[in-house]
């Protein structure tokens, strides 16, 4: 067999003098497996869309047979644990190629697949990077995004399905999704930024991604096919990341599908995407698109890793409507007679249940946007809505002196405690969740248990993998600030749970608080929430010029219905609460002040009052038993007395 080309798509680092060109790279014989000798003829470009025929493969190939491949030949890599899979050995039968008249090569080893995809140590923090993904897709109409499981034809493995219909992929567009460092994401509301998400969270998942995308633009449709395996590259012992790829374009003309980009490289990469891949024909891998739609793209992850039991490290079978962590349910040091409600309790059950954690993963979500989970809507949960003595606390972010930002934060009681001893702030950045119950305290003799908050901390930049933020000097201000917040909203509030004082509250600080939590500065959060209303409406309108079927085994129409009634109204606060905006100009003086510490104590007073109606009510209850049980006491005696008196007779 003759020398192939492929193309090497891991070169990213281009000057700003000179475009870096892929440029085809010889290949040795033995890198690409039964492919046939290429025809120098160029008839029968076209491959028919619908149909069973494949002509442009067969007019690659010296006979009328499909490459294909009916083997279950694409095996798993060496050991399917991630934590183990960074080993590589690629001397010194590794594959080595060239590319010719590129300067500035950037040299990226297959081995940095791996090392890159530590940032993950929560596998559900690599799924929320490729529904980031779908959702920064809303701008272009994007109406879902579904997560299930799916199976790899060639062995029947379990693999991972994430799909949405936003805008799609064309060529150039996917070749940067495949490789490192570019984001095309210019807008000030994208959740992504980076260029790294895919390739982090995919190869953290499993060994193996397999991506299909569909792009329409000026009434041309393209659509194309990438392949990122770390298995084909660990036992191919490659010395750079190799990505095949196959790109379509549709003529409308005739119908059908025309090789783009030339068909030199496209019997290569099409050979190795067979290889490798779940599909062992060109057949296999068109059929993938008959559910895509006119546009849209899906991910399919395979080879999924295991946990250190030898057991898949997502869990298909407990809960076939949902994706859980195998063996991560922790149990929770409490009294007994509590354990179950904490166990039940979200803040609990976000970190092995992927149906419960992306409910919450997103502050608001566009009424005509849903998000799928093995064929279940998900229904996004406002967790402010869990909590009662709600307080709204304005901080403002400085450094230098100069104000950065303008931050309301939600604070209060869950509404189980003091049975939920779960706590801590759960801390959004453009409207996606970073820090889940961020545990600022650590409480000593309860102070601080079973406070929560919500916020929007955009002042703050996170991590690569968003599970985190940078750790600069406004975050540590945020950190210091959000633990006074928890100790102050204690301190004034711990009665009401039936808990003592154990550091009393000056009458001067008491009032300074209140001030503090009550006197919110409501122009900003109503300003706040009324520009995320704003974004929002938008993206929904564009969203809904665009909408069609998503999911046939659901019903729509309640869904939606269902979904505008569950749908987050505020910023981080409850439903049922209303911040009442103030006029632009008007100023609080001294005896608006007053009015309102006075409506304050009254307030405090109202629920003590409450509070000791309660007890009172017990009180009362338990006297009554003790009547009744004094009575049935006294007809015993009475019963004996006569007893007595019978016997005397």
């Amino acid at each position: 067999m003759g020398d192939r080309e492929i193309i090497d798509l891991s070169s990213d680092d281009e000057s700003e003098n000179e475009k870096v060109i892929p440029t085809a790279v010889k290949q040795e014989p033995d890198l690409v497996f039964d492919v046939k000798q290429e025809k120098s003829s160029n008839k029968g470009e076209l491959a028919n869309r619908n149909g069973p025929r494949i002509h442009s493969v067969r007019a690659a190939v010296d006979d009328d047979s499909d490459v294909s491949y009916a083997s279950a030949i694409c095996a798993a890599p060496l050991t399917r644990q991630f934590w183990k899979a960074g080993t590589y050995d690629d001397a010194p039968a590794s594959k080595k190629f060239t590319l010719q008249n590129v300067k500035n090569y950037l040299h990226v080893h297959p081995m940095f697949l791996h090392s890159n995809a530590t940032s993950h140590k929560w596998a559900f923090g690599a799924i929320a990077e490729l529904l980031d993904n779908a959702v920064d897709e809303i701008q272009n109409g994007a109406t879902f995004v579904l997560v299930d499981k799916t199976s790899n034809p060639k062995d029947g493995s379990p693999a991972l399905l994430i799909q949405d219909d936003g805008g799609g992929m064309d060529p150039e567009a996917m070749r940067h999704c495949m490789s490192f460092g570019f984001s095309d994401k210019k807008s000030k509301l994208a959740i992504g930024q980076y260029g790294n998400g895919f390739k982090t969270s995919s190869m953290r998942l499993g060994a193996d991604v397999i991506v299909f995308s569909r792009h329409m633009s000026n009434g041309i449709l393209t659509q194309s096919i990438g392949l990122l395996s770390y298995t084909f590259l660990v036992q191919e012992k490659l010395d750079r990341i190799v990505v095949p790829m196959v790109n379509y374009g549709f003529n409308s003309s005739t119908g059908s599908l025309e090789i783009l980009n030339g068909k030199e490289h496209f019997v290569t990469n099409l050979s190795l995407i067979l290889r490798w891949s779940p599909y062992s024909s060109e057949e296999e891998l068109l059929g993938q698109f008959s559910d895509v739609g006119s546009h849209g793209t899906k991910v399919i992850i395979y080879n999924l890793w295991l946990n250190d039991d030898g057991n898949l490290e997502l869990d298909f079978a407990t809960d076939p409507e949902d994706i859980r962590i195998a063996g991560d349910v922790r149990k929770i040091d409490t009294i007994p007679a509590w354990r179950e409600a904490n166990e039940k309790h979200i803040a609990h059950r976000f970190r092995f249940s992927l149906r419960v954690y992306m409910s919450i993963l997103y502050l608001q979500i566009p009424e005509s946007f849903h998000m799928f989970l093995r064929g279940i809507i998900v229904q996004p949960h406002n967790i402010a809505d869990d909590l009662k003595y709600i307080e709204f606390i304005l901080y403002k972010p400085q450094v230098g002196g100069t104000v950065e930002a303008t931050v309301v934060t939600t604070v209060g009681f869950l509404k189980e405690a003091p049975r939920v001893i779960m706590h801590g702030f759960n801390v959004y950045h453009k409207n996606r969740l970073i820090l889940p119950f961020w545990q600022v305290v650590n409480y000593i003799d309860s102070r601080g248990r079973g406070v929560v908050g919500i916020l929007q901390a955009d002042f703050v930049e996170p991590t690569h993998n968003k599970q985190d933020f940078e750790k600069t000097s406004l975050f540590q201000k945020l950190e210091v600030r959000l633990k006074e917040m928890t100790w102050e909203y204690w301190d004034v509030h711990c009665r009401l749970l039936g808990y003592r004082e154990k550091y009393p509250v000056p009458k001067a600080k008491q009032g300074e608080l209140n001030r503090k939590s009550y006197l919110v500065d409501a122009k900003a959060a109503n300003e706040n929430a009324e520009l995320r209303k704003r974004t929002m409406r938008n993206a929904s309108e564009q969203g809904s010029n665009n909408k069609r079927k998503i999911y046939e085994q659901v019903d729509l129409h309640n869904s939606k219905k269902h979904a505008k009634e569950e749908n987050v109204k505020g910023v981080g606060i409850s439903q049922n609460m209303q911040v009442i905006p103030a006029p632009a100009e008007q100023v609080l003086d001294q005896e608006t002040l007053t009015l309102l510490d006075e409506n304050q104590k009254l307030q405090t007073k109202c629920l003590e009052s409450e509070k000791i109606q309660e007890e009172l009510n017990l009180k009362v209850t338990d006297l009554r038993s003790k009547i009744e049980a004094a009575r049935e006491q006294q007809n015993l005696l009475l019963a004996q007395l006569q007893l007595l008196d019978v016997k005397d007779e």
